[in-house]
C-alpha cells in the first residue's frame, strides 16, 4: 500500500491525483490532503478521501477546516501554517509526496520530503527552477526519488528512466501546445486580457500556470528543470510547438534514434506513472487513437512574440541565482497581470527588467536563493507601482 500526502490537493492536479488514487483502493491511499486557504473545498475532499490528516497553509483558514472536519464528523487531523506542512512532507505516514503547490510557495515543503528520502511525484517546477541544485543533492544525500508530473518530463522520465537507458543520449526535445495565442505576433498580443489567457486550448490548468503556458514561461521553466532532472545543459534541451499535444516530449540519441512518449493530454497519466513505477496501473485515461486524431504537426517557437522563452534560457546559462530571480519576477508579474494591473506584454519586460538589475549571485544556499527571490520580487513590485503612477494604460482601464 503506498501512502500519499497530496499537497496542493484543491487544485488541478491535485483533483486528478485524487481520481487516480480513489481508482486503486487496494494499493493507493490518501494519508495527508494539503490546500492553500480553501477550508469548504478541503473538508469536501476529506469527507470523499478520509485522509488521517488535512491543512492548510493560511493560518486564518485553520477554524474553518477545524470545525468542518468536526462537523461532518471525521476523525482526520486539522493544522495550519508553513511549519505544519513541512511537517507533513517528512511525516513518516507516509511514503510518497505529490507536490503540486504553485510557485515558490511550494519549495519548502518539496525539500522537506526530499530530506525525508520520499517518492516525490514533482508538479511544483518552482522548486528545480529556484533550488534546484539543493533539491537534486537532497534527492541524491537522503535516498529519495523524484518522478516528474510534468507531461513533457515525465514523458522524459519513461524513455529514459536510469542511468543506462541514458547512453547515448544527445538531446532531449519538449514540447508546447503554443497555448492560446500561438500564431499571433507581438503587436496582435497587445490587447489580450486574463480571461483570454487563462483559456488553454488543450490543457486543465489553474490560472497561474495557464497565463505562463499563454507566454511559453512555462516551458522556459521546463527547460530549466529538465537541466536539474536529466543532467543536460541548455543548448541540448529543445522545444518544439506541437498544437496537439499528443507527443509529450522526445529523446534524440547519438545514433539518429528517437523514442518519443504519446497520450491524451490528461495529467492523470503521469500520476499514474508517478504512483506505480516501474509498474503500470490504470490511469482511467483513454488510449490514444491516431487515426482518429489524424495529424501532428510542430514548428519552432516564436521567441520574437513570446520572448519569455529566451529569457529562461538566458537565466539557465548565466546560473546563479538567475533562474531564481526569474522564476520571482514571473510570479508577481503574472499576479499583476491577472489582477489587470499591467498588460500580456508586460509580463516578459518586467521579468528581464529584474534580470538586468539583478547583480551577480551564488546559488549555494538557500538563504542566498530566498535573498535573491525577494530582490527580483522588491524590483517587479517597484516597476509594476511606477508604471500605476505613470498611468501605463492596463487590460482594466482599455476596458472602461
Amino acid at each position: 500500500m503506498r501512502r500519499v500526502a497530496v499537497f496542493g490537493a484543491t487544485g488541478s492536479i491535485g483533483t486528478s491525483a485524487l481520481d487516480v488514487i480513489a481508482r486503486h483502493p487496494d494499493r493507493l491511499r490518501a494519508e495527508a490532503l494539503v490546500a492553500g486557504g480553501n477550508a469548504a473545498a478541503l473538508v469536501e475532499l476529506c469527507r470523499r478521501h478520509r485522509p488521517a490528516h488535512a491543512a492548510v497553509a493560511d493560518p486564518a483558514a485553520y477554524p474553518a477546516l477545524r470545525d468542518g472536519l468536526r462537523a461532518a464528523g471525521l476523525a482526520t487531523e486539522a493544522h495550519a501554517g508553513a511549519g505544519a506542512i513541512d511537517a507533513l512532507a517528512a511525516d513518516a505516514a507516509s511514503d510518497t509526496v505529490v507536490a503540486a503547490i504553485v510557485g515558490a510557495a511550494g519549495l519548502s515543503s518539496t525539500l522537506a520530503a526530499a530530506r525525508a528520502g520520499k517518492r516525490l511525484l514533482l508538479a511544483n517546477k518552482e522548486s528545480l527552477v529556484l533550488a534546484g541544485e539543493l533539491l537534486m543533492a537532497a534527492v541524491r544525500e537522503h535516498g529519495a526519488r523524484i518522478v516528474p508530473i510534468d507531461s513533457e518530463h515525465n514523458a522524459i522520465f519513461q524513455c529514459l528512466p536510469d542511468a543506462e537507458a541514458r547512453a547515448g543520449l544527445a538531446r532531449i526535445r519538449l514540447t508546447a501546445s503554443g497555448g492560446p495565442f500561438r500564431g499571433r505576433t507581438r503587436a496582435e498580443l497587445a490587447g489580450v486580457t486574463p480571461a483570454q489567457a487563462v483559456a488553454h486550448p488543450k490543457w486543465s490548468m489553474g490560472p497561474k500556470i495557464s497565463v505562463d503556458s499563454a507566454t511559453l514561461m512555462n516551458k522556459g521553466l521546463e527547460v530549466i528543470e529538465a537541466h536539474h532532472l536529466f543532467g543536460l545543459p541548455g543548448e541540448r534541451i529543445g522545444v518544439l510547438v506541437h498544437p496537439q499535444s499528443l507527443v509529450h516530449s522526445l529523446v534524440e540519441f547519438i545514433d539518429g534514434s528517437t523514442l518519443a512518449q504519446l497520450g491524451l493530454p490528461d495529467m492523470r497519466t503521469a500520476l499514474a506513472v508517478g504512483f506505480a513505477w516501474p509498474e503500470r496501473i490504470d490511469s482511467g485515461v483513454a488510449s490514444l487513437d491516431l487515426l482518429a486524431q489524424g495529424r501532428l504537426d510542430f514548428e519552432a517557437p516564436d521567441t520574437d512574440a513570446f520572448p519569455c522563452l529566451r529569457l529562461a534560457y538566458a537565466a539557465l546559462a548565466a546560473g546563479g541565482a538567475a533562474p531564481a530571480a526569474l522564476n520571482a519576477a514571473n510570479e508577481e508579474a503574472v499576479s499583476a497581470f491577472l489582477q489587470g494591473e499591467i498588460g500580456f506584454l508586460s509580463i516578459p519586460d518586467l521579468v528581464e527588467d529584474a534580470l538586468q538589475r539583478m547583480p551577480d549571485a551564488a546559488a549555494g544556499s538557500l538563504d542566498a536563493l530566498l535573498a535573491a527571490d525577494a530582490a527580483a520580487r522588491a524590483s517587479t513590485r517597484a516597476a509594476i507601482a511606477r508604471a500605476a503612477v505613470s498611468g501605463t494604460v492596463t487590460h482594466r482601464e482599455a476596458r472602461t
